[in-house]
């Protein structure tokens, strides 16, 4: 069982930056591959980049590509996302998702292919 606490969420203005952290603890997390989702207000949970166990393979959801950057540190036990020129439309509460994965390169981008969830922060961009 893996266990996820994220962090790192607050208000900022558009053009700014966050960056959140993702802490696992259980079972040894190098053997998951990591996500974030994001959900707005009367939206559907939604992708927004994820990276594989081992190698570094990552996915990008097409609205944050170019401005987000997921990325893990396995000694630490945690997974980051690095989130630059913030939008309004960005606000949402981010989710950390982590599932097993026996494949070292492989990235997953669809929610019911996680397993384990955070309980999420949330990131408010005014404008």
């Amino acid at each position: 069982q893996v266990q996820l606490v994220e962090s790192g969420g607050g208000l900022v203005q558009a053009g700014g930056s966050l960056r959140l952290s993702c802490a696992a603890s259980g079972r040894t997390s190098s053997s998951y591959a990591m996500g974030w989702f994001r959900q707005a207000p009367g939206k559907e949970r939604e992708f927004v980049a994820s990276i594989s166990r081992s190698d570094g393979s990552t996915y990008y959801a097409d609205s944050v590509t170019g401005r987000f950057t997921i990325s893990r540190d396995n000694a630490k036990n945690t997974v980051y996302l690095q989130m630059n020129s913030l939008k309004p439309e960005d606000t949402a509460v981010y989710y950390c998702a982590a599932r097993w994965s026996g494949s070292q390169s492989r990235a997953y981008v669809k929610s019911d292919e996680y397993s384990h969830w955070g309980q999420g922060t949330q990131v408010t961009v005014s404008s």
